[in-house]
This record gives C-alpha cells, sequence and structure tokens, in this order.
C-alpha cells in the first residue's frame, strides 16, 4: 500500500511563489507533487526507507522548509507560513492532508480511526455539510457509517465520494491511462525568455495547445509535468496534481508559479539560484488522463485576438487582486432566480455538482425572467378601491390586483397576473421562510416578478 506524506504551510500567501518550497522539498525528496501553492505531497516510502522511518522523513521536510524562512522578510507572512509548517502521513491523499493540519502520523490501515472524529466541515462540501448537520450527522465517522449504497440514492455522486474518503477508503478510481507521446506540446523561445510576464504568456498559449490536443483525443489532463529549459542546459521539471480536471487556465497558473519562483531567484532543483541564462525551451507532458467529453465554448470563442486580450485582462485582474476577484456565472440549484446562478472564479469551478435540474418545489414555471435584480425593490400592490392587496393563509389574493406602485414612482395599471405561488423553506428550523410570488402584466408593457413575505411586497425582477 503506498501510503501519501503531506506538508502544509498554513496561510501560504495567494501573491508569493510556491517554487522555492517545491524546490527545496525536491532536495529533500524525490517525487514531490504540488497540489496548490502551500500544500505539497509524495510518496512516504522512500524518504521512509532513506531517513529510517516515516517521523525522521517527516523531520527532514520540516527542517527543509523552515530553514528556507531564512530567506523571506523577517515579518513576512511566507517566513511565518515556513515557520508554521507541519507534515501528516497517512494511508490516503485526503487522511494525509488532514493528518498535517493536525502534525500527526496515522499508522497504517488508521485512516478510518482517525478520520472517525473530524468535524464534516473538512470535506470542503458547505452545502452537504448543512443537509448533514440539519440530520445530525457532525463527524466523518457518523457520515462513513451510513449504508454506502443510501447515501449515493439520497445524496448523489459527489456525497458517495466523500463517504468512501470519510471511510478511510481510497476514492474509486478513474479510468486512467497514461498518454500518447503526441499529446506532450513544446515552445521554443527565442529570444529567451527572462521575464515572469512573458513566461506567463507563452505558458498560456501552450495550455490552450495542449487543452485543443488532449480534446482532439477525448481526454483531459489530472496531473502533469511541466519542464522548462535555460541556454546554459539548466532544468525545472515539476509535477502538479489535480483533484480534478486541469483547464487551460490551471495549466497556466501552474506554468506561472513555477517559472515565477525560478526566474525571481528561486532554485533551480538541483541546489543553484537563479539560471544562468533565460529559458529557450518550455514543455506541458501530461502525466495522467481521463475520458473527458469536452468543455463549451466561451464567451469570446476558441480563438482570436479578442479572446486572448479578454484572458489576459482577466489574468491580471486576478493575479492583483485574487482569484476570487473575478466572478463567472454557472447554473445552481433554487426556487429562485438569484439562488439558480451561483458565482465562481472565472475560468474554473467550484467542484460542486450542478443541481440546477433537480426538482424544486414551488419554483416557478417557464419563462425565466429576463432581470433579476441584485436586491429586491419594495411595491405596493393595490386593489381597484386603493386598498393593499394581501394573501392569505391557504394562498388566495384577498383582491384582484389592478395598480402597483414601485419605489416611490407613480402607480401603473396591472393588466394581467398570473400566482400566487407558495414557498415554504426550512419549514423544520427556526431560520424558516414562508412567502409567495406572483407574475404582473403592466398596461406600460412591461412584466413584473414579485413577492409577498411577512405582508411586505417586493419586486425580484423583470421580463422581457
Amino acid at each position: 500500500m503506498t501510503r501519501s506524506m503531506v506538508l502544509w504551510c498554513p496561510h501560504w500567501p495567494a501573491d508569493e511563489s510556491f517554487e522555492r518550497v517545491a524546490a527545496a522539498l525536491d532536495e529533500a525528496t524525490p517525487g514531490v507533487e504540488i497540489l496548490r501553492p502551500g500544500l505539497a505531497a509524495c510518496p512516504a516510502r522512500g524518504p521512509a526507507r532513506f531517513y529510517g522511518g516515516e517521523e525522521a522523513a517527516a523531520e527532514q521536510l520540516i527542517d527543509a522548509v523552515v530553514a528556507l524562512a531564512g530567506e523571506y522578510d523577517e515579518a513576512s507572512a511566507a517566513a511565518a507560513s515556513l515557520r508554521e509548517c507541519q507534515v501528516g502521513i497517512a494511508d490516503g491523499l485526503f487522511a494525509g492532508w488532514l493528518a498535517a493540519r493536525a502534525g500527526v502520523i496515522v499508522p497504517p490501515g488508521g485512516d478510518a480511526v482517525f478520520l472517525s472524529d473530524v468535524d464534516v466541515a473538512a470535506s470542503g462540501r458547505p452545502e452537504l455539510v448543512a443537509l448533514l448537520r440539519r440530520l445530525g450527522v457532525y463527524t466523518l465517522g457518523a457520515f462513513a457509517s451510513l449504508p454506502a449504497a443510501d447515501v449515493l440514492d439520497r445524496f448523489g455522486f459527489d456525497a458517495a465520494y466523500v463517504h468512501r474518503l470519510a471511510a478511510g477508503e481510497p476514492p474509486r478510481p478513474t479510468v486512467t491511462r497514461k498518454p500518447p507521446p503526441e499529446l506532450t506540446v513544446d515552445a521554443e523561445c527565442d529570444p529567451p525568455i527572462d521575464r515572469v510576464d512573458a513566461a506567463a504568456f507563452t505558458g498560456r498559449a501552450l495550455a490552450e495547445q495542449l487543452q485543443r490536443r488532449l480534446a482532439a483525443y477525448g481526454l483531459a489532463c489530472t496531473r502533469l509535468i511541466v519542464q522548462a529549459t535555460t541556454e546554459g542546459g539548466e532544468q525545472l521539471t515539476r509535477t502538479w496534481r489535480h483533484d480534478g480536471i486541469l483547464s487551460a487556465a490551471a495549466v497556466a497558473d501552474r506554468v506561472r508559479w513555477q517559472l515565477d519562483g525560478w526566474l525571481t531567484g528561486g532554485s533551480t532543483g538541483d541546489g543553484g539560484a537563479r539560471p544562468t541564462g533565460g529559458i529557450v525551451r518550455i514543455t506541458l507532458m501530461p502525466d495522467d488522463v481521463i475520458p473527458y467529453s469536452g468543455t463549451q465554448t466561451g464567451l469570446w470563442g476558441e480563438a482570436g485576438e479578442g479572446r486572448d486580450r479578454a484572458h489576459r485582462a482577466l489574468t491580471h485582474v486576478q493575479g492583483i487582486l485574487g482569484p476570487d476577484a473575478v466572478v463567472t456565472a454557472e447554473p445552481g440549484g433554487g426556487r429562485g432566480q438569484r439562488e439558480r446562478t451561483r458565482r465562481v472564479p472565472w475560468d474554473t469551478t467550484d467542484g460542486e455538482p450542478d443541481t440546477s435540474g433537480e426538482p424544486w418545489p414551488g419554483s416557478l414555471p417557464a419563462p425565466n425572467p429576463a432581470v433579476v435584480l441584485a436586491e429586491p425593490l419594495p411595491v405596493e400592490l393595490l386593489d381597484a378601491d386603493g386598498a393593499a392587496v394581501g394573501v392569505t393563509g391557504r394562498c388566495l389574493l384577498t383582491a384582484a390586483p389592478r395598480r402597483v406602485r414601485i419605489g416611490r414612482g407613480e402607480p401603473v395599471e396591472v393588466t394581467t397576473w398570473a400566482g400566487p405561488w407558495p414557498v415554504a423553506e426550512r419549514w423544520w428550523r427556526s431560520d424558516a421562510r414562508r412567502y409567495a410570488r406572483l407574475q404582473l402584466g403592466l398596461s406600460d408593457g412591461r412584466a413584473l416578478l414579485v413577492r409577498v413575505e411577512s405582508g411586505s411586497w417586493w419586486m425580484e425582477a423583470s421580463y422581457d
């Protein structure tokens, strides 16, 4: 059984290169894979045999990283993160990551026992965690004790995946295969590259070329080797692993992270400092691939100068403000229009399952509104006598609506209406909500979606 050794640098700054740390780990043990900046892993067997045991190997990794803290400003966040680094060892990568956060070594075969008392929040699935807690399931052990078939039937495939991890079992293996050699892509750099921005631009073009080549074979990459070669023959090779699929943007980010540390003074991985010459070749080699059905065309199409400019601009903003500063919308689940759209970092995915097609009792019938307000506007709904229209406990209107006033505007005649549609959310909790929605057609040609809650009317959206 292959055990995993995971190193964790807590609160690693988003704008700080992790390459110098990766190079220090490479000198301590081969086969290091970067999961993300601040988190790295390697098989534990080799280092344990070389250093005389798993505990000794963990100490060597910690010593190598802590020693690197002296190269940073004493008061910097990076130096603090390096001094606080921890190593964990377990059978599986998920348990190894949690063991690193706790700074412990889990004995062989002990992943399930170690995970049993861990809070379900460690799964990283907020919606699943909220649901499990409502059902009285607070730990991974309690979740693992549920029958696997029932978890799959009740919660879906993603929850079944977490259930296997919670039980200390390896996730169900994906159908992987060694990619054919023609998937490798590289670029000759003439003139040689010695600036991070130029390296990032070349990395983006290579990442898109790799994506197109993979798509031609119906494949997607889950593990990638990035190699850079200088004029003097120096090489920096790093393996990057991802729990999901590496998109073109994710590949480009990893190329930038790797070369940023090298070009700005990081180690070459062979004990040297800054490379003696510019980069003359960048190579991307998929190390593990899985069958994939392809991706949807982006807003700016598959190619062209406009798309390239947009990608560069958005990537630049993310580099300055962080990945969460640029978001895109994707379908979500919910009864209301605002809930049906969720925002995730641009050109990525949050890993949550698509629940947009699931049954949502109380949701609106088609067609969907064209404009959904960020914040609802207060409205007054009046009958023929100018009295306020309400909704009874049986979801019946107290009178036919005849006029509507939006905010402080003038009343507008209501020509048609449909509804109301009742919604009862979280009725079993103290924060339960009950409201009703109504569609209104107005004399000026507009159509509105309004809701009544606690006796007050609000405009949520409008139709074309």
